[in-house]
């Protein structure tokens, strides 16, 4: 095994943004730790900013898009999986109206994130239909 690397990032759990360092061995995170030098969490950390990174190294965690063909899920590009979302989103609005699409923003995104969920709503699909779980 090689030595332990150490790298500094943000937690992905919340909008909050706290500092992580983690310990990566070999490509694969072994350990994770608050950033004592953080000025959000000062080296604090909730369970799943701690503990739930397992995911990553997941073997049946999905790698590429897939679309429902004659009723199996096939592997696609992305560029395919994106042309599949316009043309349905297209197909929605235009046939039952902006108001049929509706989209829910999540809390563990970044404000940025949100943001531009709403401008898009907005603007591109001409709907208000946003909510999300971090307006309570």
């Amino acid at each position: 095994m090689g030595e332990p690397n150490f790298v500094k990032t943000i937690c992905g759990y919340c909008g909050t943004g706290c500092g992580l360092v983690l310990e990566v061995q070999d490509n694969k995170i072994m350990k994770i730790r608050g950033d004592k030098e953080a000025p959000v969490n000062k080296g604090q950390t909730c369970v799943k900013g701690a503990f739930a990174y397992e995911y990553v190294h997941a073997k049946n965690r999905l790698t590429s898009p897939l679309i429902r063909k004659a009723g199996k899920l096939v592997e696609t590009s992305w560029e395919e999986a994106y042309q599949f979302i316009a043309t349905k989103l297209t197909e929605i609005k235009t046939t039952w109206s902006p108001n049929a699409i509706s989209m829910f923003a999540c809390a563990r995104s970044t404000n940025e994130s949100n943001f531009i969920t709403q401008k898009f709503m907005r603007t591109v699909i001409h709907s208000n239909n946003i909510d999300g779980c971090n307006r309570t």
